[in-house]
């Protein structure tokens, strides 16, 4: 039986309806977290899931566009109204998986804007109207996903390296900023990871794979399942005394 180191533990997880996020909302739960799966896309039917496996009111999902203020703060408020607080924050929602590869100089501008409006201003404005929760009781976990990509560069995807790198700033004002308010917060950083969504993208997978593999000091694809003892360690009192941190988790593909 999993070790139940979030019991009680109230969690919003965005981007948590597909992908990688659907494994981090399934380890939550197992963990003792409720879970708030926030998404644009559906997420009804794997909170039901969870709930039945579970036997308990462990997850409900709420459509939002983070990157629209007016819809997080409304989603702000129905979290509150079903688990009463927010204990951890987890910043997972980003335009990735559909992306293909184009050169810096073929990126049409309106799509550089919706990878920066979800994938930096999401985490801002989930952050700006979830923090005050968490200074009001005076402790708190937040965990940003950035990407190994933020450190090694990746041919294009400047749009979505750009973003994560922002990220890894993002989160070091923020620990100077909420530290004393007894607030923790780091970054959960995958190198290439497997998961549903990832793996429909051919093109991608053709393009880098191999040559990530072939990067890693542990020679083998990473998986959804490889994050889960990190993720689970940020949010947990384990990692109380860290701050402002990066936790990289792929394979030994970035040595820094």
């Amino acid at each position: 039986m999993t070790e139940r180191k979030l019991e009680g533990l109230k969690v919003i997880l965005t981007g948590g309806s597909k992908g990688i996020g659907v494994h981090y909302a399934g380890a939550l739960i197992d963990a003792g977290a409720q879970v708030a799966i926030l998404d644009v896309a559906d997420g009804a039917e794997l909170a039901s899931q969870l709930n039945a496996s579970q036997q308990r009111d462990a997850a409900r999902a709420f459509h939002v566009d983070v990157s629209d203020e007016a819809q997080v703060k409304t989603v702000v408020d129905d979290v509150i109204s079903w688990i009463g607080d927010v204990d951890v924050l987890i910043n997972n929602a980003a335009v990735f998986a559909t992306l293909g590869d184009a050169k810096v100089t073929d990126i049409e501008s309106a799509l550089w804007d919706k990878v920066m409006a979800v994938n930096v201003r999401g985490p801002f404005l989930m952050v700006k109207h979830v923090a005050p929760l968490m200074i009001a009781k005076g402790r708190g976990k937040i965990v940003n996903i950035s990407s190994g990509s933020a450190y090694k560069g990746l041919p294009f995807m400047s749009h979505y390296v750009t973003s994560k790198g922002a990220m890894l700033g993002f989160t070091r004002a923020l620990a100077r900023e909420l530290g004393a308010h007894n607030i923790n917060v780091n970054t959960l950083a995958p190198g290439l990871i497997l998961s549903d969504s990832i793996s429909a993208n051919q093109e991608h997978l053709d393009t880098n794979r191999d040559r990530v593999v072939a990067s890693r000091a542990l020679k083998r694809d990473g998986f959804p399942e490889d994050l889960l003892g990190g993720l689970i360690f940020l949010c947990s009192s384990e990692s109380d005394f860290m701050t402002g941190q990066t936790l990289l988790i792929d394979g030994g593909s970035v040595n820094i």
